[in-house]
């Protein structure tokens, strides 16, 4: 959903100091509805707009690193991929505005493409964690996460015209990212809002010990516009476009500038990189406060395009190049009416992509199928009662039907094209429950949630390297994936202090593993490396398990103090062949999130106009490793990843009333440390700097 939230917040006067609780904020993900977060039947969290500009966050995902649940990867600078509750990839969603950034060429593990979401644009990020497949279909197993834009102000009488410089400086790769916005209200009724973002990264220094990480860098530039016209006091019509291009972004480990860090492996490609575009065109209608069977109407009709070029030149100096281009026109229907039986949400939704995929190294295919199409239709319902004053129902169910076409795929044997025609449906049902406990300071919330991923180009069609060594080659036959969450956890708000206690349990059934076939190729396929690669094929073997536990505390011992803190525990296992001649094994699931622990202070200086935060992140050894982790080695040291200890401080001044200075220093102690499973080290010790000046 992208209902606007900004006026629904109202903070104190600084002479009116109150703790500004997190669990009062108001998230629309959850129940495809404004709810506050602390009577929701989920555990939910929010990254507001003050929060991205205060920590001055590079990237989306880098955003989410001090998320209970979430593992932030990044095989490369310009490419992160978080991993909700065990899960990333095309097994968590992403919304933007509430339309799907997931497409069907998304692919298993870490991929890139959450990086090509600008953060300057955004007002806020809500992220529901565990299933949320009834209300947002294939692909909501670990989480989804919510992207709200920003939009444009509103003014209650004639009009305004204002904007803002921003400009952020990073030491550690002598970074500039330079942002500039315009914010028109024209009259009470019409606003229109554009920004233009600049990034050069430089190649990143890493701690004390690797020193700098060549071929690291790269370039981004992003175009964000929004115009908000009302209709009447109760519907309004927003139509919008972003564009997002990342040039040329290394992935570093599979190249010979790779680093040999605590006994990794380097590379052999003398260059391995990808440009990025996406194009985001919507337009959208909502409606509130409506006469009728419905008082709720949220409608969308969107085009999004997404395309990506690798370039590779192997260490025998012989040039690949590949990609794809995606289109995808999406539309989303969402009613909400008030009935004697409960608080009804239901709709619709419907995503058609068009793909196209070339390589240099075969006229059949590029990374997936050429000349093919995916459907995704889904029909929803949700309803959401009391069975007494103090214990809250939602019960929903969500029926999803997905066609894949594919004319042109590659056999793995013959090396002929082939086609594929295949389509799947499936049914999930949810049941969430809240108790009031003591109402508004205790709250026991559970429940059970299904989830379930459709198969996709990406699983069907895939004729491309994997992990460290790997090909994965086209396979048919594929069924869904399934997933079943029993959660449960406590919400609690006092005078000076609130938190929330979760413990989660998913079960995982017919999840489509990849395994080794005994297959060794010598610059025998199309992909012609200079290594022998290992054949992979994929098959619905993986059932298992991951549990979790996560515990976040806030405590506003005195005015203007907030010491806070959040752990993350995880462990979980999957059945999967180590190789082509094993027998059925279970297995730990792939990159499975250490025990972490982040511990921060803030203080809020009102008589210097500004704040000061410290936060330490505490992170243990990430030695619970698949096969595949172990195989793994340009990325995961022999043994595994070992843990890490990360102290920042952090701090502004409003040095007047148009003009922010935001200053950090992060990494103090010049540690060298990688989050698990990346292809680089974060970085070192480094100053980070922002100035704001509006108008």
């Amino acid at each position: 959903m992208a209902e606007d939230t900004a006026d629904l917040q109202i903070k104190p006067s600084p002479d009116e100091w109150l703790p500004m609780y997190e669990m009062d904020e108001f998230i629309v993900t959850a129940l495809r509805g404004i709810g506050q977060a602390f009577d929701l039947p989920y555990t939910v969290s929010a990254i507001d707009e003050e929060e991205f500009h205060q920590r001055m966050y590079r990237t989306l995902p880098e955003a989410l690193r001090y998320t209970t649940g979430v593992l932030v990867q990044q095989t490369g600078h310009g490419q992160g991929s978080p991993y909700i509750r065990g899960f990333t990839g095309y097994q968590t969603l992403m919304l933007i505005d509430g339309i799907r950034l997931n497409n069907s060429v998304f692919r298993s593990g870490p991929n890139q493409y959450w990086n090509t979401v600008d953060p300057m644009s955004i007002a806020s990020m809500e992220v529901v964690k565990g299933p949320a497949s009834v209300l947002y279909g294939s692909d909501a197993v670990g989480g989804v996460v919510n992207v709200l834009t920003r939009s444009p102000s509103r003014v209650e009488e004639g009009s305004d015209l204002g904007g803002r410089l921003y400009y952020r400086y990073a030491s550690a790769g002598n970074d500039s990212l330079l942002r500039g916005e315009v914010d028109a209200a024209i009259n009470p009724g019409l606003g229109v809002f554009g920004g233009v973002t600049g990034k050069w990264f430089n190649d990143l220094r890493g701690g004390r010990d690797v020193g700098r990480q060549n071929y690291t860098g790269y370039d981004e530039y992003d175009v964000d516009f929004k115009v908000r016209y009302d209709l009447n006091d109760n519907v309004e019509l927003v139509a919008a476009h972003q564009r997002v291009r990342i040039n040329d972004a290394p992935r570093t480990h599979r190249t010979v500038f790779g680093i040999d860090w605590e006994g990794l492996s380097v590379g052999s490609d003398l260059l391995r990189q990808f440009d990025q575009e996406r194009e985001l065109t919507y337009l959208q209608l909502h409606a509130t406060e409506l006469e009728g069977v419905a008082q709720e109407a949220h409608l969308s009709v969107s085009w999004h395009e997404q395309s990506e070029v690798r370039h590779r030149v192997t260490g025998s100096n012989s040039l690949r190049y590949q990609g794809f281009d995606v289109g995808t026109f999406g539309l989303f229907a969402t009613l909400v009416s008030e009935t004697p039986v409960g608080k009804l949400t239901y709709g619709l939704e419907y995503y058609r992509d068009e793909v196209n995929s070339f390589s240099n190294r075969s006229t059949i295919q590029g990374p997936v199928a050429d000349d093919a199409s995916y459907d995704l239709l889904g029909l929803f319902v949700q309803n959401q009662f009391d069975i007494t004053d103090k214990l809250h129902v939602t019960l929903g169910g969500r029926f999803t039907y997905a066609h894949l076409d594919a004319d042109r795929v590659q056999d793995p044997i013959t090396n002929l094209p082939f086609s594929m025609d295949e389509d799947w449906s499936a049914f999930v049902g949810s049941a969430r429950l809240v108790a009031d406990i003591v109402p508004e300071q205790w709250h026991w919330f559970g429940g059970i949630s299904q989830a379930f991923r459709a198969p996709n180009l990406s699983d069907t069609t895939r004729f491309d390297t994997a992990r460290t060594n790997e090909y994965e080659i086209p396979v048919t036959g594929l069924d869904p994936e399934y997933y079943l969450t029993f959660e449960t956890g406590i919400k609690a708000k006092q005078n000076r202090w609130e938190g929330q206690l979760a413990y989660f349990y998913t079960m995982i059934d017919d999840m489509i593993i990849r395994f080794p076939t005994g297959v060794v190729d010598d610059n025998g396929t199309p992909l012609d490396s200079s290594d022998d690669l290992f054949e992979v094929t994929k098959g619905n073997v993986g059932d298992g398990y991951v549990q979790g536990i996560e515990l976040e505390l806030t405590f506003y011992p005195v005015d203007h103090w907030k010491l806070f803190g959040n752990l993350t525990w995880m462990i979980g296992e999957v059945d999967t062949f180590p190789t082509s001649t094993s027998p059925l094994t279970r297995e730990y699931l792939d990159r499975l999130m250490p025990l972490t622990v982040n511990l921060g202070a803030r203080h809020d200086l009102v008589s210097l106009n500004g704040w000061v935060e410290g936060i330490v992140t505490i992170a243990g050894d990430a030695d619970k490793l698949s096969t595949r982790d172990a195989s793994d080695t340009s990325r995961i040291p022999p043994g595994g990843t070992p843990g890490y200890v990360v102290l920042s401080l952090r701090s502004g001044w409003q040095l007047h009333d148009k003009v922010e200075l935001t200053f950090a220093l992060e990494n103090l102690t010049d540690e060298d440390y990688r989050v698990h499973g990346s292809g680089l080290n974060e970085p070192g010790l480094q100053a980070v700097i922002g100035l704001e000046v509006s108008f």
